[in-house]
């Protein structure tokens, strides 16, 4: 193949009750927030890893953010790569400073190390 740009599929994490806490806070946004998300979703889904900032931002570890601005403000979702051609979206949130706060960034990290637990067999 002449592309080395691996389509990825993107996935919400469920929590053990069954919900997708970001699935939730995307139904939440505004109708033409909820728009910009897809539109970005897709892109991540076309280029993966090759997002380009301003839409995508590695942050550390393994986890990174899908990026856009709405009328409720600076809308962040985390997510991990699963093998080659996966995301797992993990968290969403509006961003108020000019800093990821600590707590998402922990959720992120848990619910990622959670996961790759769930597929590697672990407790």
């Amino acid at each position: 193949m002449d592309r080395d740009i691996t389509k990825v599929t993107c996935y919400y994490y469920i929590i053990a009750s069954g919900s997708s806490p970001v699935r939730e806070f995307i139904d939440s946004l505004d109708d033409r927030t909820q728009r910009k998300f897809f539109f970005v979703k897709a892109l991540l889904e076309e280029f993966g890893y090759r997002l380009p900032y301003p839409h995508a931002k590695y942050l550390r570890g393994s986890i990174f953010e899908l990026r856009f601005k709405s009328i409720e403000g600076e809308i962040r979702v985390l997510y991990f790569f699963f093998q080659k051609d996966k995301v797992i979206f993990t968290n969403g949130f509006i961003k108020k400073s000019g800093k990821i706060p600590k707590n998402e960034l922990s959720i992120a990290v848990n619910r990622m190390n959670e996961f790759l637990n769930q597929q590697h067999g672990g407790n």
